[in-house]
């Protein structure tokens, strides 16, 4: 649950893993903290809000510390990884110079910015024995938005570059996975984790017309929902068609794409406000009517995230038109979270740890108050449980195919 991206605004590289990379969701860390904010200035804020980045370091409130749901679900995506190096390795048309290149798009960072790329390794290292062939030369490149903490990550690939078999070289490619990341027909497999539910910006439709994503007063957001939902619907089906197509670009004939993104469960019929960002905008409008944060400020602030359903994916990928579906499959992530994420203050702690740095732009120094605010919400443990087991996603994990 980590890309703005022009990756999204923060939540779970994304990771949410990312994007962030990802929960979430990069940064400019600190925007004007003053009240006075006006229609106008409201929108150039709307328009400004960038993708997300994972709150970076090692401390209680850092990504690293409370990423542990997105590691699970990286994990889910394994055998799937395993199956693909298998085909690729086996294809000798697409190997023709012996060579594999290895893109994790919204890696975020600490310890599951490799975990998707290690795994490949691995399997290709398995495979070499298994068979007794050669292995391929790697390359291994982690994107995500230039504000990551690639400190963190560099000191990692050092780490897996020496440590195996098949001649590993390493490199960061910063920049947003909705913009052009590798020459034409360079990469064999592309993985993203927990990212591609961040959207590249907010609904035009929203900011142009000074529409809140979340009205405080509850008349009125149900009134909006229609116009909202239908806004959301259509920035990730632009966004997410433009990655397929960049991909397309970059993707040798016959290279593959492993993807997990923050989805809605098919069995869900109506559309609501994604989850993650309708229990933060609660807890804002919380703080609005406490007099914590400014209300013109709230209307201004667009959470950069959608929950597809599958069918809506599949039917994406199949207009696009550049590869074949050869999975898809929905992993339910409400086990490792009600294992987790099994008291308030660690709820609180995980949001913090998503979408810190968004708020932090938008709203100024809050977060304190935000956790304090997101405690009280869930004080009562009946009230807490609830909440978990009323969570509607799923997490989508597609194996695509160059067509």
């Amino acid at each position: 649950m980590g890309p703005p991206r022009k990756q999204p605004q923060q939540l779970i590289k994304g990771r949410t893993k990312g994007h962030h990379q990802h929960l979430i969701s990069n940064l400019v860390l600190f925007g004007s903290r003053s009240s006075e904010v006006g229609p106008a200035t409201c929108k150039s804020m709307a328009c400004n809000q960038t993708g997300p980045i994972m709150n970076q370091g090692h401390g209680e409130t850092s990504y690293a510390h409370n990423s542990s749901i997105q590691n699970a679900e990286q994990k889910k995506m394994k055998a799937l990884i395993e199956a693909v190096i298998v085909e690729l390795c086996s294809n000798t048309g697409t190997l023709l110079s012996g060579k594999m290149v290895i893109a994790d798009l919204g890696c975020s960072t600490g310890p599951n910015a490799l975990a998707l790329v290690s795994v490949a390794i691995e399997a290709i290292h398995s495979h070499c024995l298994q068979f007794q062939q050669p292995p391929p030369e790697v390359s291994v490149f982690l994107n995500d938005l230039p504000e990551n903490d690639f400190n963190t990550v560099v000191k990692s690939l050092v780490t897996l570059r020496q440590s195996n078999d098949p001649v590993v070289v390493t490199g960061i490619t910063p920049g947003s996975f909705y913009e052009r990341l590798f020459t034409s027909e360079s990469v064999h497999l592309v993985c993203s984790s927990n990212s591609l539910h961040w959207l590249s910006k907010a609904p035009e439709e929203l900011t142009r017309n000074l529409i809140p994503a979340y009205d405080i007063d509850e008349h009125s957001r149900h009134e909006r929902l229609p116009i909202v939902l239908g806004a959301y619907t259509e920035q990730f089906r632009k966004d997410f068609t433009l990655f397929l197509e960049l991909r397309a670009k970059e993707l040798v004939s016959g290279g593959r794409i492993i993807i997990s993104l923050l989805g809605r469960c098919s069995n869900v019929l109506d559309k609501k406000f994604p989850y993650l960002l309708e229990i933060v905008s609660q807890i804002l409008c919380v703080m609005v009517s406490e007099g914590v944060i400014d209300k013109e400020k709230f209307d201004s602030f667009y959470g950069l995230m959608y929950e597809p359903s599958d069918e809506e994916l599949r039917e994406i990928i199949q207009e696009e038109g550049s590869f074949s579906i050869r999975e898809m499959r929905e992993n339910d992530p409400r086990t490792n979270m009600k294992a987790t994420l099994n008291t308030p203050h660690k709820f609180a702690m995980f949001l913090r740890s998503l979408f810190e740095p968004v708020l932090v732009q938008h709203f100024g120094y809050v977060m304190d108050e935000f956790v304090r605010t997101a405690e009280r919400r869930y004080i009562h443990e009946g009230s807490f449980q609830d909440e978990l087991a009323r969570c509607p996603y799923v997490m989508l994990v597609v194996s695509l195919a160059k067509a």
